[in-house]
């Protein structure tokens, strides 16, 4: 969807925006996330796919014209710094080219990190 589109409403609706193939890259996203946290809630955020845990985010994806946006991605992180080396990456992001095969094992583990990261916040509230 370009800055001049009506903003979409729903993860479906964003995705329906894109090119056949890039919706393709972004259902099998949204599938790999479900398939490890199907309680988490599916919403747009800052006019992103967002999955949300316990009242807080988890991952944001998006899509652009030659890559996927992920966010946020723990780069700091010592076991992902070595995963996230070929990519390019910034402040809690990751850019996963449209180009090559989406690296889902990596989503998983970002994905599953996240889930611990949600858990101790709802922790550290209660």
């Amino acid at each position: 969807m370009s800055a001049t589109d009506k903003k979409a409403e729903s993860i479906s609706e964003y995705i329906a925006g894109f090119p056949q193939e890039t919706q393709r890259v972004l259902e099998e996203i949204r599938a790999t996330i479900k398939n490890v946290v199907p309680e988490a809630e599916e919403s747009i955020s800052y006019g992103m796919p967002t999955f949300n845990l316990h009242g807080h985010y988890l991952v944001y994806f998006a899509a652009y014209k030659k890559h996927i946006g992920f966010y946020p991605v723990p780069v700091e992180n010592d076991f992902f710094k070595q995963e996230l080396s070929s990519y390019k990456t910034g402040k809690g992001s990751v850019q996963f080219p449209l180009a090559k095969p989406m690296p889902l094992d990596l989503i998983v583990k970002i994905v599953q990190f996240r889930v611990k990261v949600n858990l101790e916040k709802r922790k550290k509230q209660k």
